[in-house]
């Protein structure tokens, strides 16, 4: 069974004032009112994205493998995450992920984040997420195989 995955686009989100880092003291209206500034995106939020395509990912590659439907991923570990350029309000981010490694219980995705600024295509960031398959149902939430064992 190959590991590597053609890429794949998991997620792409238009990033809005609400995604933003606010600056309460950077506006002031005509009338001397203070208002909210919005610039650049919040890491957390892009953070949070890297992991949701990262883990629909691996759902998606168990699905289209036939793999163990038992198995639900959660999040190990998300590797060095290094923001090479700001995001902005405005900006349309997309996450386009790639299957790195197949193990036993988890699986390795590297997830390439890009934002589209006008015509601009600004590569932002790139991490790999560990996930490990288990089995929600059961209270010990123990790591499942995600294929069949071949012997």
């Amino acid at each position: 069974m190959s590991d590597a995955s053609k890429p794949y686009l998991a997620i792409q989100v238009p990033m809005m004032p609400h995604h933003a880092n606010g600056h309460p003291t950077l506006g002031m209206l005509p009338n001397g009112e203070r208002f909210t500034l919005y610039s650049t995106i919040f890491g957390g939020v892009l953070l949070s994205y890297i992991d949701l395509a990262g883990a629909v990912t691996a759902q998606r590659e168990l699905q289209l493998r036939g793999g163990n439907p038992k198995a639900s991923f959660v999040t190990v570990a998300i590797n060095k995450v290094e923001f090479r350029q700001p995001v902005l309000v405005g900006d349309v981010v997309r996450f386009e992920t790639s299957v790195i490694r197949i193990g036993r219980t988890s699986m390795t995705i590297r997830i390439d984040v890009h934002a589209e600024r006008g015509t601009e295509d600004i590569h932002v960031t790139e991490a790999e997420g560990t996930f490990v398959g288990v089995d929600l149902s059961t209270p010990e939430r123990k790591p499942v195989p995600l294929f069949p064992e071949v012997t």
